[in-house]
């Protein structure tokens, strides 16, 4: 663990530099950096999402780019084109920005279905086909997208397809007022310090570790409960899928390693279901009038299924 251990105390000092007050938003990105997933910010502009994401790979020494999402934003802006060089005459191909190591895409929801749909071979398959020929995409790779979830005039909804791509959504919430005086006056101007402190190889053993867990069997089976319970639970039209099993087991090991352990406690699973959980469930009509959030239906489903105890665990 010792690996895992000091890559992740390095990324989070130097992000810290950065990102005030937000150590539970910052872990959630290593552990979705660490299990090579993708994460969905939804808050307000001006939370410091752009930030964290160009801190990352400032730590990480690696490229970084970001994208503006708009409406008349198409998919190629984002994979890349052929062209016809009159002087070779031949055709070659011009990389887009998702060939990076962590891509930004900012106001996600506000391009068009085609073009949000022009990442999920991305995120999935860590590669991308442009007329026909596939490219891969270099290690690491990490989609942070961010939304506004206020703003709904010229927004096109994330469909369930694409949401169930995102291994975590969580928001930057609000600083405290101490942490507010902090933010203004330190930046005045670029933070000092903030440099790369790991390199690619580095989160390539530290994601190795998470491979290497121990998850008792009774761990399993308490994820699948969970899974089951949003199938059927009375105000769902649609529960999470078996990739989401898959993510929630993936997160709780990450959460277990970040916080020195080498297994899997039911704790761990339960700190991170709703950020893993709530955003792939579709609410019937019934919920949605009364504005049930899908956070507090997990929260309830949490509270409801059976939690295996330490006699379970034979230790």
């Amino acid at each position: 663990m010792r690996t895992f251990t000091e890559t992740y105390t390095a990324l989070k000092a130097n992000i810290g530099k950065a990102i005030i007050g937000k150590d539970g938003v910052i872990d959630l990105v290593l552990i979705t950096l660490f299990c090579g997933g993708h994460i969905l910010i939804d808050d307000v502009p001006g939370t410091g999402k752009t930030r964290l994401a160009k801190t990352l790979a400032d730590s990480i020494d690696c490229a970084c780019k970001r994208v503006q999402f708009t409406p008349d934003l198409l998919p190629a802006d984002l994979t890349g084109i052929n062209y016809f060089d009159m002087q070779e005459s031949k055709f070659k191909f011009i990389p887009g920005p998702v060939f990076s190591n962590v891509f930004l895409a900012d106001e996600i929801n506000r391009a068009t279905p085609k073009t949000q749909a022009g990442l999920l071979e991305c995120m999935e398959e860590r590669q991308t086909t442009v007329d026909g020929k596939t490219y891969r995409l270099e290690y690491p790779f990490m989609v942070i997208a961010t939304q506004n979830p206020v703003e709904s005039m010229g927004t096109f909804p994330l469909p369930e397809a694409q949401l169930d791509r995102f291994l975590i959504k969580t928001r930057m919430g609000y600083p405290s007022r101490d942490e507010s005086n902090e933010i203004i006056k330190s930046n005045a101007g670029e933070i000092n310090g903030v440099g790369a402190v790991v390199s690619k190889e580095d989160i390539r053993a530290a994601s190795a570790e998470i491979d290497k867990m121990y998850v008792h069997d009774d761990i399993i089976n308490y994820i699948s409960a969970l899974i089951e319970a949003t199938r059927s639970h009375r105000e769902a039209l649609l529960g999470a899928s078996p990739r989401s099993g898959i993510h929630l087991l993936r997160v709780a090991k990450g959460y277990a390693l970040i916080n020195g352990r080498n297994y899997v406690l039911p704790d761990d699973v339960k700190a991170v279901a709703v950020n893993v959980l709530a955003h792939r469930l579709v609410l019937n009509n019934s919920a949605r009038v009364k504005n049930r959030q899908d956070e507090a239906i997990i929260n309830e489903i949490l509270s409801s299924v059976r939690v295996p105890t330490e006699t379970a665990f034979g230790s």
